[in-house]
């Protein structure tokens, strides 16, 4: 195959790849109603593959959208030594991106908060969101959001089950716990091979999340090296199980806040089909 040939090979396959992206957060956007009329949507940006990606997809979405609405790129630079904080804005000025940058050390909490050697990624996240939902309220904000994939809900979902002892993933939109903020994850139904593809076809200039010493034995890890294995020797089994979170039979769990197991037996009196005989 000649050079012309081969560009032109890449080109297509990187037309298909784009289009299936933009199919599924399209898709993930009507069936939850992510993006309305009017919306101010802050795509919060940490210089991962996943954000990036997300933010690609909003921006060639929105050219053909059914409703208008404003994106602005938000970006916590949380004072990890060595965080290159040209990178984000030179891309989004490049881009032509309404952005944002909010500066708070939340590096030193952590490092004071938490001993050596434990897991900082908590606290982290808290802290961030926290600021990102200041920001949000601050600045007429309608939707954040966040650039989670298929797979970060499925890990969720075993983080929660296996540490955790409940049922829950991350949903695909969510109310805050104080009801001021609605978050949405528009990659829901996009897997993460795919957005591993697409960022590597675009050369984004990514940030590494190993700045404040991020360690590569946490359980998030741990489950997604088990899930890895399970796709490889069962393909199809991650979209089998992300079928599932669609597919909730409360009746069929054990939950006696979420069915009414107790009431059983009037339902039925209430409704049983009488004996023919």
């Amino acid at each position: 195959m000649s050079a012309q040939g081969a560009e032109r090979r890449v080109s297509n396959n990187f037309k298909k790849l784009e289009a299936q992206l933009r199919s599924a957060a399209g898709k993930a956007i009507a069936d939850f109603g992510m993006i309305a009329e009017g919306d101010r949507v802050m795509v919060c940006l940490s210089g991962g593959k996943d954000s990036y990606t997300l933010l690609d997809v909003l921006l060639s979405l929105r050219r053909n959208a059914p409703v208008r609405f404003d994106l602005i790129a938000v970006n916590l630079d949380q004072k990890q030594p060595g965080f290159p904080a040209h990178v984000l804005p030179d891309y989004l000025t490049r881009l032509g991106v309404p952005f944002h940058i909010i500066e708070q050390d939340t590096y030193a909490v952590v490092k004071r908060v938490i001993p050596e050697g434990k897991t900082m990624c908590g606290l982290c996240s808290r802290l961030r969101r926290g600021a990102l939902y200041r920001y949000a309220a601050e600045n007429r904000i309608t939707k954040l959001a966040l650039g989670h994939h298929r797979d970060d809900l499925i890990e969720t979902l075993f983080l929660n089950m296996f540490f955790g002892g409940r049922l829950k993933a991350m949903p695909p939109k969510l109310l805050s716990e104080d009801r001021r903020h609605i978050v949405i994850r528009p990659l829901a139904y996009v897997a993460e091979g795919d957005i591993l593809r697409y960022a590597a076809a675009r050369d984004f200039p990514i940030i590494p999340c190993t700045l404040c010493g991020s360690q590569t034995h946490l359980q998030r890890a741990a489950i997604k090296t088990m899930l890895q294995e399970w796709e490889r020797e069962h393909p199809g089994r991650l979209e089998s199980i992300f079928s599932s979170l669609q597919n909730v039979a409360p009746s069929q769990l054990a939950d006696p806040a979420l069915f009414d197991f107790a009431g059983l037996e009037a339902l039925r009196a209430l409704t049983a089909i009488p004996d023919p005989s």
